[in-house]
């Protein structure tokens, strides 16, 4: 039992020691307040509506053919190498000229005795020749004339030029080998213009008619660059497996060395819808409810600082294309600014400041 001597001292002190205690157990209980979270801002953007594509596709060349020979014969020449390109009008195989130089050296014999024998009959007196006569041998002095014709064409046909700037596939036959008329001896292919060949599936065939334009690009392995493309053609008949179009574009820039025939393309095809617009967000920024209702956190600077705010939890309606992309179709206008990444993270009301790079 205190003192009544002590107790007389503690008296004056005990409001002092409760308001301590006070402000101790209110310090204790108070909350603490949530920090304010980091948070990736984007701004709503109101672009063209448009569909995007990538398409697997091979480089064609503008034409390729096989040559051969339209008589029979041996190879003598052949100085061409697989790969390489040749001028429009370069020799680019030979046969052996001498026996179809002697056929021309005999048609021209003939056609000379036969023109000579006609120059006689019509010297002599109708008395000593029919008119059946002479016209027997204009007749035979004009089948001379087609005799040494086709030798000459022969010999012409003997001889293989480029056609045009030709890119030497393949050689079909060796030289010295002998070959008949008709065989194909090499497969060239003309360079002039590099083209692009893909498949595309009915259904994105018949949309892109409705677009207002359709963009195409070739993306090639190992480069960063990509190169613009333009339609030059199209079959009007669907594969018979994957009812698609096979579809012929062309390079509208020089692409560069080794992009030959045969090599793999990237295609990327954007279509763009006349006077409509859409606004895409990343599938990151939505936060979807209990109920799969999708909302989106929208951003709202302070006013005494435009790099913090809070967050309000805004329903949203979407759609999405065919090629993956988010729409909105109702919610925020364009220039509404949104959180764009680990927007689940995040509660209707939170303050969040601007992500601006690790470590900030």
């Amino acid at each position: 039992m205190l003192h009544r001597p002590l107790l007389r001292r503690l008296l004056p002190l005990l409001p002092a020691l409760l308001l301590d205690a006070g402000a101790l157990q209110a310090q204790t209980e108070a909350p603490e307040a949530p920090p304010v979270r980091p948070a990736k801002i984007m701004t709503l953007g109101a672009d063209a509506a448009a569909i995007s594509r990538e398409f697997f596709g091979r480089v064609a060349a503008k034409e390729t053919v096989e040559l051969a020979f339209q008589v029979s014969g041996q190879i003598a020449r052949l100085p061409v190498t697989e790969g390489e390109t040749y001028d429009a009008g370069t020799l680019l195989a030979e046969l052996d000229l001498e026996p179809l130089e002697r056929n021309v050296r005999q048609a021209e014999v003939q056609l000379n005795k036969a023109q000579r024998d006609l120059d006689r009959l019509e010297n002599l007196s109708s008395a000593t020749v029919s008119a059946v006569q002479i016209e027997d041998a204009r007749t035979q002095r004009d089948l001379a004339q087609i005799s040494l014709e086709n030798a000459q064409n022969s010999l012409d046909d003997a001889s293989l030029h480029a056609p045009f700037d030709a890119l030497i596939v393949r050689r079909l036959a060796a030289e010295f080998a002998t070959v008949s008329a008709g065989q194909p001896v090499l497969r060239v292919s003309d360079m002039s213009e590099i083209r692009v060949d893909i498949d595309v599936p009915e259904v994105l065939f018949r949309r892109a008619q409705d677009t207002d334009s359709v963009e195409f690009r070739a993306s090639l392995p190992g480069r960063d660059e990509s190169f613009a493309l333009i339609p030059r053609e199209f079959e009007a008949e669907t594969a018979d497996v994957g009812q698609t179009y096979r579809t012929t574009l062309a390079f509208a820039e020089d692409p560069g060395d080794y992009v030959l025939p045969g090599s793999s393309v990237t295609v990327t095809a954007e279509a763009r819808y006349a006077g409509r617009s859409q606004i895409v967000v990343p599938a990151t920024a939505l936060v979807y409810q209990p109920d799969r209702s999708p909302t989106v956190m929208v951003f709202t600077p302070s006013e005494e600082d435009a790099d913090r705010g809070t967050v309000r939890q805004t329903p949203v309606e979407i759609e999405i294309r065919d090629d993956g992309q988010v729409v909105l179709t109702e919610g925020p206008e364009a220039g509404t600014e949104i959180v764009m990444a680990g927007a689940s993270m995040l509660t209707d009301g939170q303050r969040v400041r601007r992500f601006t790079g690790i470590g900030e």
